[in-house]
């Protein structure tokens, strides 16, 4: 065996462990449906780089990893949605049309380069109604998941998915969705990060012709303090006052180890008549050992 021979198998496994660490340093990106449409959130500091971008009318694309290299599949994504609806149809460009075309690319790199891209994105649709909508997330070997509802993207996305789920559901309204997105961003008992570096999205069914739209400023402010009112309690927390000890039919808490109030240890009431009537017998006595359980039966 020559000096420095490495498997087919070594190597694509070397291949995609570098792509996974390169990809785990980035912060995730949530993607999920909400009332009339498709939500994009990201903690993402820097104004100039943007993890989530338009792609066409009701395209939209988020992305971790190595800005550069998505950067670059952002700029591919446009080109091939441009030529495609000059030359046929604008409705003929598809999620699902340039998720295969990234799944070649990335493939195809994956296999031949020296070096995977270090990426993972998401290329999303929003139809007409939400059962139309499209999510579909690439991992760096040109894989393609199908999503439904929800995805989550990043170095933390097992966990990320996990907590996101706790607070999904179906047909949520927008600032209710963003909050659900930050309890799922945010480590439990860290700090959610500010409106100014939160980078938040919409492909919004209701707008026309172009769908997608950046929240910012004064309005993602406003979805941020409206979904803090409206988040439902945190899990553990009890939701109402703990009902008391019931008071005994004297007026005076029972006491542990002694019979019920109105009854006496003997099977009679406090009146001295027996429990089960006036010309019921009294139990016979319990055997030596076993105890006397004063039922009267």
């Amino acid at each position: 065996m020559p000096f420095g021979y490495a498997s087919p198998e070594q190597i694509m496994r070397d291949k995609a462990d570098y792509a996974r660490k390169g990809i785990a340093r980035g912060r995730s990106v949530v993607v999920l449906q909400y009332e009339h449409g498709i939500l994009f959130v990201a903690p993402n500091p820097s104004r100039a780089l943007h993890k989530i971008s338009e792609i066409y009318d009701r395209i939209g694309f988020a992305a971790v990893g190595r800005y550069n290299e998505f950067e670059a599949l952002r700029l591919a994504g446009i080109r091939y949605a441009d030529i495609n609806g000059y030359t046929y149809d604008r409705g003929d460009v598809t999620a699902r049309g340039l998720a295969n075309v990234y799944a070649q690319n990335l493939g195809q790199i994956f296999t031949e380069s020296v070096k995977s891209f270090e990426v993972e994105i998401v290329v999303a649709e929003v139809g007409e109604t939400p059962e139309s909508d499209q999510i579909y997330r690439l991992t760096f070997d040109g894989s393609v998941f199908d999503e439904h509802g929800t995805s989550a993207m990043g170095g933390q996305a097992e966990a990320v998915s996990g907590r996101l789920k706790e607070r999904y559901r179906e047909g949520m309204p927008l600032a209710e969705a963003l909050s659900a997105a930050l309890f799922a961003l945010t480590e439990p008992g860290g700090d959610q990060p500010p409106a100014t570096q939160l980078e938040v999205a919409v492909l919004d069914r209701n707008r026309p012709h172009r769908k997608f739209q950046r929240l910012t400023g004064a309005r993602l402010t406003a979805l941020l303090a409206e979904g803090e009112a409206a988040a439902p309690a945190a899990e553990g927390e009890q939701e109402g006052p703990a009902e008391p000890d019931k008071p005994a039919e004297s007026g005076k808490p029972a006491e542990s180890g002694k019979p019920a109030a109105g009854k006496t240890g003997n099977g009679k009431t406090a009146n001295g008549r027996s429990a089960k009537g006036k010309d019921d017998k009294a139990p016979p006595t319990a055997p030596e050992g076993e105890i006397d359980t004063g039922s009267g039966d």
